[in-house]
């Protein structure tokens, strides 16, 4: 269908829980294969659907040449003592900053026709795995950020262009 707009830091669609996926909904395709075509944009590694505008649980991902979706999605399982990583956001654009992630996850949904979906994996998968369910639950990566970094994250926000 198409590569859609990414919402930016400040959209209150960003911020809201997302509503569950209901199986069978004609809009259903669309906007999978709406993520599907926006994630494929190079750099990119999920997409969730509301920072293309739309306040449903479903996401995309292109993590070493995977690519899927998921609706509905919860994260159901993490391993390990998180870890520092290097994250970004495509809805805070050209900046990174060390968060704490666990090196492995798994999570558990349906596709289109409510057949369950498993994705489970370590390093960025796992990385992308937990920014986009927390995405789905309005959550942006820097909520968790060390304070003295959420501080320098904001300082930058508030000084870049898009902003």
């Amino acid at each position: 269908m198409a590569v859609r707009p990414i919402r930016l830091f400040g959209d209150p669609v960003l911020r809201s829980p997302c509503d569950p996926v209901r199986i069978g909904a004609p809009g259903n395709p669309g906007l999978v294969q709406d993520l599907l075509d926006t994630v494929q944009v190079p750099g990119r590694a999920g997409v969730a659907a509301n920072q293309i505008g739309v306040s449903l649980r479903a996401f995309s991902w292109l993590v070493d040449d995977s690519l899927g979706y998921v609706l509905n999605p919860v994260l159901a399982e993490v391993r390990g003592e998180p870890e520092p990583v290097e994250e970004g956001c495509l809805s805070v654009p050209g900046l990174g900053f060390p968060r704490l992630r666990h090196p492995w996850a798994r999570v558990t949904g349906v596709d289109l026709d409510g057949e369950p979906v498993e994705i489970a994996g370590e390093g960025l998968l796992a990385q992308a795995l937990q920014h986009e369910c927390d995405h789905l639950d309005g959550h942006l990566y820097i909520e968790g950020l060390e304070p003295e970094v959420k501080r320098e994250a904001m300082r930058q926000i508030r000084a870049s262009d898009w902003y």
